[in-house]
């Protein structure tokens, strides 16, 4: 059981961390190196080198749900051009995809880091962002539920995989996870629990089912408001979803997993439309979707530090990566064993 204080701090009663500052500096790399092979290996990925900042006028840059302000800065040789720090890696990974030529069957994963200047600082969000973030080419008849689910499925092996191999290591930090995940719509949540905000549904569906795909995040429901906010501009909002896995250290839902298949030149045109945004359908990114330019295709981010602090039983993602907290957080953390790095 975790309380709350007024700065959305939660503090598990009773909380020690299992295993130390410096072990737990080596089980994070151990934690990292061991995923990215599975996740490889299963989707049949290679690793590509990514960028930390792009051109704002290129429209690669991810617009999260729509109103997060980016960091800019102007390049002194190129006469002050200004460019923005990713806010992930979600278009240019399509981009790439073509530049590549990456055949159907095949992608891509990279280590993205972000900044996301917007971000309400808690137990669970960091101003920076780290994940891998991958990108599949497809056929356009892969565009289906089915190869979504399929895709899940392979992802969700590798997190139990790696469940299985911090559990070797640590005898003293064990994470039990169902065999299956299992699957539901944002639309079949609101009817199961209409009464319930987005967010308290997905902590009673996680609860229950102790690992969760949430399907058709963007939309509007029949309620006439959205589970959730999402870019019109990558994920279709019909074929997307989050890994959501129930943490019990802080008895919450918890987000491991963002990912989607990718907007057709269909699905662009009409999810712009239904965002008012139609003004980015003469941005580059946007013309070569439209024009059918980039290879189709799936693909997510995978939280690094999430996954680190999941399976190590951490209270805060501040105890696995390196960032700035508001000094009152840092004295409330401390004085509850919670240690940020």
């Amino acid at each position: 059981m975790a309380r709350e204080n007024t700065k959305r701090l939660m503090i598990p009663d009773g909380y020690t961390p299992v295993i130390d500052l410096m072990e737990s500096q080596r089980a994070i790399k151990k934690i990292k190196d061991f995923f990215q092979q599975e996740l490889a290996y299963g989707l049949n990925l290679r690793r590509v080198t990514a960028p930390l900042f792009v051109d704002p006028d290129s429209g690669l840059n991810d617009n999260l749900n729509g109103v997060e302000r980016t960091v800019c800065f102007t390049l002194k040789d190129m006469d002050e051009k200004p460019v923005e720090i990713v806010q992930s890696l979600a278009k240019w990974k399509r981009m790439a995809l073509g530049k590549y030529r990456v055949e159907p069957g095949k992608g891509i994963y990279t280590d993205m880091n972000a900044i996301r200047r917007d971000e309400e600082l808690d137990n669970l969000h960091s101003i920076y962002v780290d994940q891998w973030d991958w990108e599949k080419s497809i056929n356009k008849s892969d565009r289906t539920e089915e190869y979504l689910k399929e895709t899940v499925i392979t992802i969700y092996n590798a997190i139990k995989n790696l469940g299985d191999y911090v559990n070797r290591l640590y005898r003293n930090l064990q994470t039990e996870i169902p065999n299956d995940i299992f699957f539901i719509t944002t639309q079949e949540l609101e009817d199961m629990y209409p009464e319930l905000t987005p967010k308290e549904r997905e902590d009673k569906i996680a609860e229950e089912k102790r690992a969760v795909f949430i399907m058709k995040i963007g939309g509007l429901l029949k309620s006439g408001i959205k589970h959730d906010g999402r870019a019109p501009d990558y994920d279709d909002w019909e074929l997307n979803g989050d890994i959501v896995l129930w943490n019990d250290v802080l008895g919450i839902a918890f987000e491991i997993s963002s990912m989607g298949i990718r907007v057709d030149e269909e699905a662009m045109v009409r999810q712009l439309k239904l965002a008012h945004a139609e003004e980015r359908m003469d941005l580059p990114f946007h013309k070569a979707i439209i024009n059918r330019e980039l290879p189709y295709s799936i693909g997510g981010g995978i939280g690094q530090s999430r996954l680190c602090m999941y399976f190590l039983r951490k209270a805060h993602i501040g105890e696995v990566q390196v960032s700035v907290w508001p000094e009152d957080m840092i004295e409330e953390c401390k004085a509850n064993n919670i240690f940020l790095l």
